[in-house]
C-alpha cells in the first residue's frame, strides 16, 4: 500500500516538477517583457524566476531515480526491449554531444546563463552559428537518464521535453527582439535555432 503511494506521489512530483521548470523558466526569460511593467529590477525578479526553475529541474531528476526504485503499473515494460549495454552506448553516444554544447553555451553566454542584466551583450563565440545552444544539450538530459535507468517510461516521457525546449526558445527569442531590437533580428536572419545555417550563396 505504501509503495503505491510513492508511486503515484511520485508520479505527481515528475509531472508537477516538469511543469514547474517550464512555468518559471518562461517567467525567467522575459526580462524586456516585465521591465515595461516594473523597470529595471525585472532583471533581478528574472534571476529569482531561473533559480526556481532550476529547482524544478532539480526535483524532476529526482522524480527519475526514484522512479527506478517505485515504477507504476503500467501496460509498458518496465526494460527498455534491447540489452542494457545498448542504453549504456546510446547515453554516452548523446550525452558527449549534449553535454560539450551545454559548456560551450554556458562558457560564451557568461553570467547571464542564471543572472539576466540590462547591460549584457549579445553573446558570441557559439552562438555565432546556432542561437539555443544550451537548449540543444539539455533537451536531451532526460533520454540520457532514461537510458542508463533503462527505464521504457521514462524513455517516452521525456519526449514531452522536446516541444517544451522548443517553446521555451520562441518564448525567449521574442523577449531578445524587443531588448535587443533590430541587431537580434539580423542575427536571427543569419543563424540557425538549433542548427548551423548554410549562409553561402
Amino acid at each position: 500500500m505504501v509503495e503505491n503511494l510513492i508511486e503515484w506521489f511520485n508520479l505527481v512530483l515528475l509531472v508537477f516538477s516538469t511543469f514547474v521548470s517550464l512555468f518559471y523558466y518562461i517567467k525567467s526569460v522575459q526580462p524586456a517583457s516585465l521591465e515595461l511593467k516594473i523597470g529595471e529590477v525585472a532583471y533581478e525578479k528574472c534571476e529569482g524566476y531561473r533559480k526556481l526553475a532550476s529547482i524544478g529541474f532539480f526535483l524532476f531528476f529526482v522524480a527519475y531515480v526514484l522512479y527506478l526504485f517505485f515504477p507504476l503499473p503500467l501496460p509498458v515494460p518496465q526494460t527498455l526491449p534491447w540489452d542494457y549495454s545498448i542504453s549504456l552506448i546510446a547515453a554516452i553516444a548523446i550525452a558527449i554531444p549534449s553535454f560539450i554544447l551545454m559548456y560551450l553555451g554556458v562558457k560564451d553566454a557568461g553570467e547571464e546563463t542564471l543572472r539576466p542584466k540590462k547591460e549584457h551583450e549579445m553573446y558570441g563565440g557559439i552562438y555565432e552559428k546556432i542561437r539555443h545552444p544550451q537548449s540543444l544539450g539539455e533537451v536531451w538530459v532526460g533520454h540520457i537518464i532514461s537510458l542508463v535507468l533503462n527505464s521504457t517510461f521514462l524513455f517516452l516521457f521525456s519526449f514531452l521535453w522536446i516541444p517544451i525546449f522548443y517553446y521555451m526558445s520562441v518564448v525567449e527569442e521574442r523577449d531578445l527582439i524587443l531588448r535587443f531590437g533590430a541587431p537580434y533580428t539580423e542575427y536571427r536572419e543569419r543563424t540557425g535555432m538549433y542548427f548551423p545555417k548554410n549562409n553561402r550563396e
